[in-house]
């Protein structure tokens, strides 16, 4: 199952050539086999699973089955989950059983896909490492002594690794397109509102966007076809028809215009990455497209900007994990305030306090204009930058990130070096247009990503050239290196 993508194996059980059941057990197996080694999953729920993969067998053999029926799949660890833990990789949620789905949770089930379990991540999203998980880091499969990417990197590993031929993931500043670069899988980040957050626990809620990691643009329009839509229950979500993703795939490149922005290419870029990623464009100019250069000039804001108003928004919607509603209850208070302090601080770690307590701070009497408003006027003039490009140009290409991944442990020190991690990717959450990453050759033995970002709405065009890339290159085909037996996290 390891060397074949969704597509492939939705093909191969719609001809009866194999059953969802010895998918399943495949996958499990290997799950069972290689995540000591990767710490990809938090929960595996095998029985679910079965009883799912059964399910899916009796609707092929009906002949009723959908693209997506009896294909085994994981969802991040963020996403409510009837009947097993979600814990969004907290302490202060470990434990916590959900009594309903997520929209994403149960369009993908009534399409009829197999969820194996849960995957690991950073704490309620907050990291670009996969390092501040309760429940320990995830690790590269390339390297295992390296990072995944975050915050969905146990959904990235778990896929290149072969473990899944599909995940769920979550976006907020770069958190599936950076671990897919890192992971060498494709990772898509839809246009926010296009796919329900409805079930999805908030991190900042004007930037949240569930998505998808996959082996390819094809797998990653399946998905998304049945992922997307409109939802009543989520106040942000789009009333507008979702296009046949996969339809548009096979559109030549001719005439495409694919902006180039200088900024992407600065001092910042490893000069390895940054030759992947003009390599890729030749690729792109070979098959037709013109490349023509557009300016983003208030790019170098959108990291500053990005962590004035995140933090914020987690501030508030963190506040409902105080000890005595959500999440968990210290033992040791002898008070009210005391229970409020000790069920925070016993549960929550040190990154997702640090982001609390900036997000406080700049909501604060006093800061608010200095701080937080400002950062929002500068939102507003990064959005404008990238829909002047998209009058010029149809997608936007670049790097996915500055660096291939880095050692375990190398930036936990500095807060800022991490964070200038996702510097190619923070404006299109905040302009909520969408953007993918997908392989496009290594950078001294590790991956290296290619960041495509179209207009909002704009998932067809992005899917698309992404596709007829993977069409020419092989680079989404590669796999990591078998890791050694028993080899330990």
């Amino acid at each position: 199952m390891e060397d074949r993508g969704v597509a492939a194996l939705a093909r191969a059980l719609q001809d009866r050539r194999l059953s969802s059941r010895e998918l399943t057990e495949a996958a499990l197996a290997r799950i069972g086999r290689e995540d000591t080694a990767l710490n990809a999953f938090i929960t595996v729920t095998p029985e679910l699973a079965l009883a799912a993969a059964a399910a899916a067998d009796a609707r092929l053999a009906r002949g009723e089955g959908g693209p997506l029926t009896g294909v085994p799949i994981a969802h991040k660890d963020i996403f409510c989950t009837r009947g097993v833990a979600t814990t969004c990789a907290s302490r202060m949620l470990a434990g916590f059983v959900s009594p309903y789905d997520a929209a994403v949770v149960e369009r993908l089930a009534a399409a009829g896909a197999v969820c194996l379990g849960k995957t690991n991540m950073d704490e309620f999203a907050m990291g670009s490492s996969n390092e501040t998980s309760f429940f320990g880091p995830v690790r590269n499969p390339w390297d295992l002594e390296r990072s995944p990417g975050g915050s969905s990197g146990g959904s990235a590993a778990a896929v290149a690794a072969g473990l899944v031929p599909a995940a769920t993931g979550t976006d907020t500043g770069g958190s599936i397109r950076q671990p897919a670069a890192l992971c060498g899988i494709t990772g898509l980040k839809p246009s926010y509102g296009r796919v329900s957050r409805y079930g999805m626990i908030a991190f900042a809620s004007s930037l949240d966007q569930a998505g998808v990691l996959a082996h390819s643009a094809e797998d990653t329009a399946l998905l998304l076809e049945a992922m997307a839509g409109f939802d009543p229950r989520d106040s942000t979500s789009a009333d507008m028809p979702v296009p046949r993703y996969t339809a548009e795939l096979g559109r030549p490149l001719a005439g495409r215009r694919i902006g180039v922005p200088p900024e992407f290419f600065d001092a910042g870029l490893d000069a390895d990455c940054g030759a992947r990623v003009q390599e890729a464009l030749a690729v792109l100019r070979g098959l037709g497209a013109e490349l023509v250069e557009v300016s983003l000039p208030h790019l170098a804001l959108s990291v500053p900007t990005y962590y004035i108003v995140a933090p914020a928004e987690a501030s508030s919607n963190l506040a409902r994990f105080d000890g005595v509603r959500f999440g968990h209850r210290s033992k040791a208070a002898g008070s009210i305030e005391e229970l409020y302090k000790r069920s925070r601080q016993e549960g929550f770690g040190a990154e997702v306090r640090r982001r609390i307590m900036t997000g406080t701070y700049v909501l604060s009497a006093g800061y608010y204009d200095a701080y937080y408003l400002q950062a929002q006027k500068v939102r507003r003039l990064i959005a404008g930058d990238l829909r002047s490009a998209f009058a010029k140009v149809d997608v936007i290409a670049g790097p996915t990130t500055p660096t291939p991944a880095f050692r375990l442990g190398e930036k936990t020190g500095d807060p800022v070096q991490m964070y200038l991690n996702d510097i190619y990717t923070i404006a299109v959450n905040l302009a909520g247009v969408p953007g993918i990453s997908v392989p496009c050759g290594f950078a001294r033995g590790l991956p290296v990503g290619l960041q495509l970002i179209g207009p909002a709405f704009g998932e067809a065009a992005v899917l698309n050239v992404a596709h007829q890339y993977q069409c020419a290159t092989d680079w989404h085909r590669r796999q990591p290196p078998a890791q050694p037996a028993g080899a330990a996290r």
